[in-house]
């Protein structure tokens, strides 16, 4: 009996809070409409400044939508990795021990990459990186990195074409110079195939450590007789290569991976670097309605205009949107939330975007040329990297056929072998 009546007066009680417009249960609905997003950029460092356009460009798309994704309110949780491998791990590891997040996404080094899959398969949460570009994350290790869906790009992913477009150009010999670590490996790997494919020879590779910012023990050694100089640099090394290029009186052409000429680092860049040509998959002086109003938005909120890793993770959180758009803001559970994210196709300041089934962005590459000259309705001339031609729908296998791509080795500092060098 005293059940019964207990039973009555929940009902009685719960119709009460119903006609005076009062939640049931506000703590259960609470927790089931939380998207916990742990967030990791080096906000310290000599990387601290890309680490501020990382978090700049998905904060940006948060305070876009009120930082609700249908229903879901986000609670994002920025962690300093100081673009340090060991230190992004145990930073994951609080993120997923301790403030119980559903996914985690970025970090800036490949290397960071490589460190971090291991965490989200050995504890079963997902991981996006938005940035770091690592080639093996989505191809010969994928299966072993399940929960591992990719925004971003793999690093060889836009030299494939560049290769092909610097040796239809006329470049006959090419010497090549980058930030010794996987992510320049893998750019110079990506360009030296699609280059000798093509009927072009590298005939030398010089690495500086990564972090490199004299390059006088370097420069002087480049080849004399080289059609053009091919660059990789990130961080500071992106600002100083240039500007001791040109004080040392070399002329020569200069291509460039993306990461070289990135809007993050292009304002402080001088005159030197006008006419340098690199590949990317973005560029902020992109000519369509939805990249002219990212860039606008962005340029009013920040101060300056956005760079590719800003890009990058608005539209991360762009797709993660999307997902819980068909959720109606539920959790759907890592596994599902994966195939849900892999299967997003949508239009976003880069251009369309879609995922393989490898769970890595196929997306258009953009050959570049830096300019000075007015862009979006600005009055005042500035560096820009114009676009001169576009490689639509480019995945990482390029024109390769994936299973003879995957039997070759991932793209190292020995591979492809540099067989003209001379």
């Amino acid at each position: 009996m005293l059940s019964k009546i207990a039973g009555s007066f929940r009902w009685g009680l719960m119709a009460a809070c119903l006609a005076f417009g009062v939640g049931v249960s506000p703590s259960s609905v609470a927790a089931e409409r939380e998207l916990r997003i742990g967030f990791l950029a080096p906000m310290t460092g000599i990387f601290a400044q890309v680490g501020k356009d990382m978090t700049n460009g998905f904060q940006m798309y948060l305070d876009e939508v009120g930082g609700d994704f249908a229903g879901a309110k986000v609670k994002f949780i920025v962690e300093d990795e100081e673009g340090k491998p060991p230190v992004g791990v145990r930073k994951v590891e609080k993120l997923i021990r301790q403030d119980k997040v559903h996914m985690f996404i970025g970090g800036l080094l490949a290397s960071t990459g490589y460190a971090r899959a291991p965490v989200s398969t050995r504890l079963k949460t997902v991981y996006v990186p938005s940035i770091p570009a690592a080639d093996d994350l989505t191809q010969r290790d994928s299966a072993k990195f399940p929960y591992v869906v990719r925004t971003g790009w793999t690093s060889s992913q836009p030299s494939h074409p560049f290769g092909e477009w610097a040796c239809q150009q006329g470049y006959k010999r090419i010497v090549t110079i980058a930030a010794d670590y996987a992510f320049g490996h893998e750019i110079v790997g990506g360009f030296q195939k699609a280059f000798e494919d093509c009927g072009g020879r590298i005939i030398q590779k010089i690495w500086p450590p990564l972090g490199t910012i004299d390059f006088g023990p370097f420069i002087p050694t480049l080849k004399k007789d080289a059609d053009a100089i091919f660059t990789v640099m990130v961080g500071p090394m992106s600002l100083q290569f240039p500007k001791q290029l040109a004080s040392a009186g070399i002329r020569k052409p200069v291509l460039g991976g993306g990461t070289s000429y990135d809007e993050f680092v292009l304002p402080s860049m001088g005159d030197e670097v006008i006419g340098h040509i690199s590949a990317l998959q973005y560029s902020a002086a992109l000519d369509t309605p939805k990249n002219t109003a990212f860039v606008k938005k962005y340029r009013e909120k920040y101060g300056k205009v956005p760079s590719y890793y800003s890009e990058s993770n608005y539209s991360t959180a762009q797709m993660i949107h999307e997902v819980m758009k068909k959720t109606k803001g539920k959790w759907p559970g890592a596994e599902q939330f994966v195939k849900m994210l892999a299967s997003v196709q949508l239009e976003t300041p880069r251009g369309p975007v879609r995922l393989d089934e490898m769970r890595n962005p196929v997306h258009n590459v953009y050959i570049r040329m830096v300019r000075k000259k007015k862009e979006h309705g600005y009055d005042k001339d500035e560096l820009w990297n114009t676009v001169i031609k576009t490689y639509p729908n480019v995945g990482q296998f390029w024109k390769y056929r994936k299973e003879e791509f995957l039997k070759q080795p991932v793209y190292s500092r020995d591979f492809p072998p540099c067989k003209y060098c001379e």
